[in-house]
């Protein structure tokens, strides 16, 4: 996968993707990347990328000309058009969907903003998304590209050195994984459940699954009103909203 990166700020990247699952991605010729700073493709003679919004108002908004000459320059060799992702608080909220959706994408432009915002027609007749990591606000998109980029390259095969990782991630499996435990089984009295060092493989899976359901059933309930979930789950969640109402009475 290709990653293109516009940006005012590429010094933020380099340390984040020279290292960890991301520079193994990249060891493994899984993912490549470029950072373009934009404001070389201004044609401003001060190398001006922003101006004072129309109409008035606070703060300043990014120009049209150097972004959409820096995506046109980026892909006027390519046949198939790439997905040209705007990160903006105003976007579709980031889901492990969305990544799992880019994932399968030979080609991703990010376009990270500073300043108040962006000229209405960069959204309008050149991005093919435009996403937020949260309900909150950063002082440009160059953190929430990177927490993109990071959540669709550990996707890619062999990334991760086990495909299974990725597939039984929380949210890939609909709820939120199971607790994991490693040596030492005894750690200050704090002991590791007995079904882990059994042996039983069957009972194991049946541990994991019932205790995925109840951590999301605590933690996420949200999730489980979409989830699919087989006869065998819908038994072992009505069990733990039992126990829970046993506990509290």
């Amino acid at each position: 996968m290709k990653v293109d990166i516009l940006t005012l700020f590429p010094d933020m990247f380099r340390g984040v993707f020279e290292a960890s699952i991301l520079k193994r991605a990249q060891e493994v010729n899984a993912f490549n990347y470029r950072l373009i700073d934009f404001r070389e493709y201004t044609d401003d003679k001060h190398n001006k990328v922003d101006d004072y919004p129309y109409g008035g108002g606070a703060g300043m908004v990014l120009k049209p000309q150097p972004i959409f000459d820096a995506v046109e320059d980026l892909v006027k060799a390519e046949k198939k058009k790439p997905r040209v992702i705007l990160l903006c608080p105003q976007g579709e909220r980031f889901t492990q969907k969305k990544a799992e959706e880019l994932a399968k994408e030979d080609h991703l432009i990010f376009i990270c903003g500073h300043y108040e915002g962006y000229d209405e027609r960069i959204r309008q007749h050149l991005v093919t998304d435009e996403i937020s990591i949260g309900d909150y606000v950063l002082t440009g998109g160059e953190l929430g590209a990177m927490v993109i980029t990071d959540s669709v390259i550990r996707l890619q095969p062999e990334v991760l050195g086990n495909d299974e990782s990725a597939v039984k991630d929380s949210f890939s499996m609909q709820l939120l994984e199971h607790p994991h435990y490693t040596r030492p089984n005894d750690f200050r009295g704090m002991k590791v459940p007995d079904v882990l060092t059994s042996g039983h493989h069957g009972k194991i899976e049946e541990w994991r699954t019932y205790e995925s359901l109840k951590r999301t059933y605590h933690r996420r309930p949200d999730l489980l009103e979409s989830a699919q979930l087989s006869e065998t789950e819908h038994k072992m969640l009505e069990k733990i909203k039992a126990e829970d109402v046993a506990t509290d009475s």
